[in-house]
């Protein structure tokens, strides 16, 4: 079975197509084609990077429309000098990473026009990814619209969130009105968490974990016998940690003042909050940790203090965790921020010498991948795990089709 999975995220899209055999889904298969284009790193500019097996394409365009850029990259996938397959029509299925699925929606759904229109009543509370999401599938009915189309959505992974955590301590008619704790990353999470059971050859639900999903989105959760018992992102993903642009969790009558005394709109508001906020507002210099980094190595005072609030709220909301789960079994950092950045994880692990945890700082400079980089002394557990959703995705795909042979185009 050839599963393509579209993955839009709120500057990149990220295309992988896997090929999937009957039988248990244990171990990840490396994907036949990948295609990426990142909006982020110059403006008005798409970055595009496609490989499939040893042939690359790499090319900066003007940039366009999301849909026409969906459709140019996976052109690449069946021509030209990166073409994995002969024609469109071996691809059996497409999976999107949907961000926020609301109460509705806990499982990987087939996509129907009810869902999209689910899809696009929600972009009102993930703006920066569930039009993206939609427009990722638009642009597959057009290129492929005879193939099934499946939804996997992140909030799905918090849906048994335990109701105080849920509820917010607002008037109890607006939770009746779904204003409620949804959390996010759900994907990434279920597949950390399971990825580090395995590697410890432990039952998932023996251990106590705080999962650090850091990117441009970051959140964490806490997973106590295998779900999620709480998380940062809440009604939206702008709520909780410090992002690369968005705010975090801020005093909301800082809104209120803003409003009353400079006049600011809510869609003014809503653009500062998720877009120009988080390390780029406070630094003046930008959303990537990376250019953070070389800009407090020139001495930019504004960059390091940047670095100095995300670390500090980060290693705040571990803490905050630590009395829910009763004690923590493992620590766990993914995303790129998470997988690539040792004096984040560093300054996140700092102060808690009290639970017995002890970083080695050769094993975190090391460019760590799946591994454990604690002591071997430490009490808790510190891993890296290079974060995989898009082949969860495509797993969770598979699962579906098994399930749901009707979907499927042709029998494999």
């Amino acid at each position: 079975m050839k599963i393509l999975v579209l993955n839009a995220g709120s500057s990149t899209q990220k295309n992988y197509l896997y090929e999937l055999e009957k039988g248990p889904l244990n171990e990840m298969s490396p994907p036949l084609w990948s295609g990426k284009i990142d909006w982020s790193r110059q403006e008005g500019m798409a970055e595009i990077e496609v490989k499939s097996g040893n042939q690359k394409l790499a090319e900066t365009r003007p940039s366009e429309s999301r849909e026409k850029a969906i459709a140019s990259l996976l052109e690449t996938l069946w021509q030209g000098k990166t073409q994995a397959i002969a024609d469109p029509s071996e691809i059996d299925v497409v999976g999107h990473r949907i961000v926020h699925g609301g109460e509705k929606y806990r499982e990987a759904t087939l996509i129907t026009p009810e869902v999209k229109s689910a899809i696009a009543h929600l972009a009102k509370l993930a703006p920066a990814h569930n039009s993206a999401n939609l427009q990722g599938i638009e642009a597959v009915e057009k290129i492929l619209p005879n193939v099934p189309q499946i939804a996997v959505f992140d909030t799905a992974f918090h849906a048994d969130l335990p109701l105080e955590t849920v509820v917010y301590p607002l008037p109890y008619e607006w939770y009746q009105q779904g204003i409620r704790r949804y959390g996010f990353h759900g994907i990434s999470y279920q597949y950390a968490t399971q990825r580090t059971a395995d590697l410890l050859g432990k039952p998932l639900e023996s251990l106590r974990m705080i999962v650090c999903h850091l990117g441009n989105g970051c959140s964490l959760a806490a997973i106590k016998n295998g779900k999620s018992v709480e998380t940062t992102m809440g009604f939206t993903p702008l709520e909780g940690l410090m992002m690369g642009t968005r705010s975090g969790s801020i005093d909301p009558g800082i809104l209120i003042h803003q409003m009353r005394s400079q006049q600011f709109t809510v869609d003014e508001l809503d653009s500062i909050l998720n877009r120009e906020s988080g390390l780029k507002g406070v630094s003046g210099v930008s959303s990537d940790m990376r250019d953070i980094h070389t800009a407090i190595e020139e001495g930019n005072e504004r960059a390091k203090l940047a670095f100095d609030m995300y670390v500090h709220r980060l290693r705040l909301q571990i803490g905050a965790m630590l009395p829910i789960l009763g004690g923590l079994d493992v620590l766990v950092f993914t995303g790129g921020v998470g997988e690539n950045q040792s004096s984040v994880r560093s300054g996140a692990c700092e102060g808690f010498e009290f639970l017995k945890l002890h970083l080695d700082p050769h094993k975190n400079q090391n460019s760590p991948t799946d591994a454990d980089i604690a002591t071997i002394e430490s009490q808790v557990r510190v891993f890296v795990i290079q974060a995989q959703e898009d082949w969860a995705i495509a797993r969770e795909c598979w699962h579906s089709l098994t399930k749901n042979q009707s979907y499927t185009q042709s029998s494999f």
